[in-house]
Parts: structure tokens; sequence; C-alpha cells
């Protein structure tokens, strides 16, 4: 059976705090368990998840948020978002580029875009996760999920649910250098043989970083961005 994308996680120093931060600007509900603090998705949102750090953010993240604005408004959605705790970012977007960038209270980039997006057209409040990557590890993506190719040009990807919402993708090169440990990674899950998805998801180029444990696996995608596999069934 194919992987699910259960959810996108990212380090904090206070997984809590800033769980309740995303949780309140998405209206989500916040889940505690052994891995940290995770926020659910649905069958067309993808779920995020805090854990603890383990090193202090450096640079700019691999990994950040588009949230779309449609109905409230960019400048609604972008006074909600300060309200709570997050800041305006430069990172050098130019003042023609109509997205605002800020800052979440631990430092992480998000971007919010204004309405008319054909891009995001109905893709939720979590339009897009946004990452640093190759067109290879689109491609390898779309496979490991079974998510549809929606957009592949000039070394750009994108991938999406077969049911829809949040879109994965991928700016091409050059790619922001690797965090050491990773501060962000994908947590998939696997209902049934977790060997043997990872033999599948290793045949299509990923590379083991961790032996299996007893329902986790770390590996790391053609890019080597770290992710974790685990089986929802408790091992026998």
């Amino acid at each position: 059976m194919t992987s699910r994308l259960q959810a996108v996680t990212f380090e904090a120093r206070d997984p809590s705090r800033l769980a309740r931060f995303w949780a309140t600007l998405l209206d989500r509900e916040v889940l505690a368990d052994a891995d940290g603090v995770l926020l659910p998705g649905d069958n067309t949102q993808v779920g995020l998840r805090f854990a603890p750090a383990r090193a202090a953010k450096r640079g700019l993240n691999r990994v950040h948020l588009h949230l779309t604005s449609e109905g409230s408004g960019q400048e609604t959605v972008v006074a909600r978002a300060v309200g709570l705790g997050a800041g305006h970012l430069d990172v050098g977007q130019l003042p023609e580029e109509t997205h605002v960038v800020l800052r979440d209270p631990e430092g992480n980039e998000l971007c919010v875009i204004p309405p008319g997006s054909s891009f995001l057209a109905g893709c939720g409040v979590l339009g897009e996760v946004a990452c640093d990557g190759t067109r290879a590890v689109g491609i390898f993506w779309s496979k490991a999920l079974g998510w549809s190719l929606v957009w592949d040009e000039n070394d750009e990807t994108a991938i999406q649910s077969p049911r829809g919402g949040t879109k994965v993708a991928w700016g091409g090169a050059p790619v922001a250098p690797l965090e050491v440990p990773a501060r962000q990674w994908f947590e998939l899950r696997v209902d049934d043989d977790l060997d043997a998805e990872v033999e599948r998801l290793v045949a299509l180029g990923a590379t083991r970083v961790t032996e299996r444990g007893d329902d986790v696996v770390v590996l790391a995608d053609p890019d080597g961005n770290e992710f974790r596999l685990r089986t929802s069934r408790p091992a026998a």
C-alpha cells in the first residue's frame, strides 16, 4: 500500500506554544502525543506536527507554508497572524510581488497569498507546502505518495492528492543547504507491511538513514531530506 502523508513536522523550542499559534490560525485541533504536538489534517489538508528542537534555527527553512486568503482577504489573514505573534519578514522579495512574507513566533517563514491565485484555487487555507528541491525530488514524491504531478515546468514541480487540497511544490535549483540535524521533515504512515514499503521507497530513489525500530524508519529522499515512515499498526 502507498504511504500517506500524515504531517509536515517542524522542530520548535516550545512545540505547544507554536502549535497553538498554528491551530488558531488554521482553525485546527491540537493533539499531544509521544512525538510532539499534532494538528491533524483531513482528506484535503496536510497535517502539521511540532516536535522538540534539537538545534537552533539557522538560515531559511527548506520548507515553508503558503496560506490562501479567499473570502477573508489578505490583509485580514496577515493581521490575524500578526495578532497571534507573527511578524513581517524581508527575504528579498521584490516590490511587485503580491504575497506577504511573515515569520511565525519561532521564525519559520510563511507567505500569505492574495485572493485570486489560479494555482492555489480550491486548495484550502493551507494552500501549499513550498519546498526547496530539484525536479527529481518532486517526481520521487509524486510516485511515493501516489499524488498527481500537477506542475512540471522549468525544473519546478508540484504534486497534489487525487482528492485535491494542499499542494506540495519544489522550486528547482539552487537548493538551500541541508540543516543537520534536520528541523523539518515529512511524516508518512503505512497501514500494512512497513518493511515492504521501505523497499518500495528505496526502489524509487530513497536511502535508508536508520534501521527499522519497532514502528518507524528514517529515510532520505533524492535531495537528502530526511523523512519518517511509520506503521499505523503495532509491531507483532
